[in-house]
């Protein structure tokens, strides 16, 4: 089920130059401009942010408000625990690569080794570097990490088909405060405009409610990941707050076959209304 590429050290950016700038500068400066245009919300006791993972062009600017609260939040992150789905290979359990590295044209992200051996003998994750060589939901996030965070270590996860209750013990393993959840999925897929909106809004009073047992894939490509983030946040009576609800059709401006995104942040303590 599991395999790994001996002698794979870096994991190389898979789709810088498609679903982002490849240049280095060009990147940089594509992610300060949408995190400058993102609305700045200033979120106390922030534990973690739920992110969409397209190309820049579509959800680049719902995701820049899903990170703008990172920059200012004042917390000193020094870890991120990035989840998302598998797209390309199919995938039972839930998979971690045995890089050392993951690197993007703004530089390379140190992988924290230790916890992630810690979950191999645990039983809780293998190491597939198959799933994570093309995947790109991931990817995407980590400019934004490397813009607002600096350095810092990753734990990269990519989820199959796990119970909510077994992503949530992962989790709980790893978190601590200095660690950031980031939930890497994307909402509704090749709807209309208006369909997109309607079954979107629904998702996200279904994710405002940790409802972790009735997302599916018709509501977010990354749902076992969603489920899994919303039962630990459940178990650890967070609070959640919605940063934007969009979709490709509101930034590309093509509505009629689009994707939903949307941006929440986890507080520790009950948000605020």
């Amino acid at each position: 089920m599991f395999t790994r590429e001996p002698g794979l050290t870096v994991r190389q950016a898979a789709v810088a130059g498609s679903f982002y700038p490849l240049g280095d500068k060009e990147l940089k400066a594509a992610i300060d401009a949408l995190i400058a245009q993102a609305e700045q919300v200033s979120q106390a006791g922030l534990a973690g942010v739920i992110a969409p993972h397209a190309g820049y062009t579509y959800s680049g600017p719902v995701a820049a408000n899903a990170f703008a609260p990172v920059a200012s939040c004042g917390i000193p992150f020094e870890r991120a625990l990035v989840i998302g789905p598998a797209h390309y290979v199919p995938l039972s359990g839930v998979a971690a690569p045995s890089s050392a590295a993951f690197a993007t044209p703004l530089g390379q992200v140190e992988i924290d080794r230790d916890a992630i051996a810690a979950l191999v003998k645990a039983g809780l994750v293998g190491i597939d570097d198959r799933a994570h060589a093309p995947e790109h939901a991931l990817e995407v996030e980590l400019p934004f990490l490397q813009a607002v965070l600096g350095r810092f270590s990753l734990i990269p996860l990519l989820v199959g088909d796990d119970a909510p209750e077994q992503i949530a013990a992962i989790i709980d393993a790893l978190l601590d405060d200095r660690t950031l959840l980031v939930v890497s999925t994307d909402l509704s897929h090749y709807l209309d405009h208006a369909s997109a909106q309607k079954r979107d809004l629904a998702t996200a009073a279904t994710i405002e409610r940790f409802e972790f047992s009735r997302l599916g894939p018709y509501d977010a490509c990354g749902f076992a990941a969603l489920n899994g983030a919303l039962c630990a946040a459940h178990q650890r009576r967070w609070g959640i707050k919605r940063l934007d609800l969009r979709n490709s059709g509101d930034t590309s401006g093509d509505r009629n076959w689009v994707v939903g995104y949307g941006a929440w942040a986890f507080c520790a303590a009950p948000a605020a209304a």
